[in-house]
């Protein structure tokens, strides 16, 4: 098997192993029914709707009645 002859120095293997750790930001798209921006493909998170249909209806907050302190 092939060894190098020479030493490679740090910095040309750190430019090499650093093209891996690049970010690259996730594909949104805007949801046709609220506007809002979601995943492709997925549920849009603040309404529910998939396709055209509601497929997860938005919860609605439990009101919570406190009694008056006496």
């Amino acid at each position: 098997m092939p060894n190098p002859k020479r030493k490679h120095t740090r910095a040309r293997r750190d430019k090499r192993r650093a093209q891996n750790w690049k970010l690259e930001l996730k594909s949104l798209s805007v949801c046709p029914h609220c506007g809002a921006m979601h995943h492709p493909h997925r549920i849009c998170p603040s309404c529910g709707y998939y396709n055209g249909k509601i497929v997860m209806p938005k919860k609605e907050k439990k009101k919570e009645t406190t009694a008056p302190k006496a």
